[in-house]
């Protein structure tokens, strides 16, 4: 599991990686990165590592298959949509 170590006033918080969806696209016209996060971050924050990209107006996916799996591996967990898109790949 990862585990990282975010100083914040003097405290110490432990924050848990995802792989989530980071929004990128026009106005009613999105498409996706699939990113490794923090899980405090907000959904359009700064990623630890991108991993790939999902456009589902043309069901378009690119993934890392590699680097999806270290991260696994090492314990962060995907949301329900990112699991769905692994599972369609068969990675899951």
């Amino acid at each position: 599991m990862i585990k990282l170590y975010v100083k914040y006033k003097k405290k110490i918080i432990l924050a848990m990686i995802k792989l989530r969806l980071k929004r990128y696209g026009r106005k009613g016209k999105p498409s996706y990165r699939v990113v490794a996060m923090n899980s405090r971050d907000r959904r359009d924050g700064c990623a630890l590592e991108e991993l790939g990209f999902y456009n589902p107006r043309t069901n378009q996916i690119y993934l890392n298959i590699p680097a999806i799996q270290t991260r696994l591996q090492q314990g962060a967990q995907p949301t329900r949509t990112v699991q769905h898109i692994l599972n369609r790949a068969k990675i899951i």
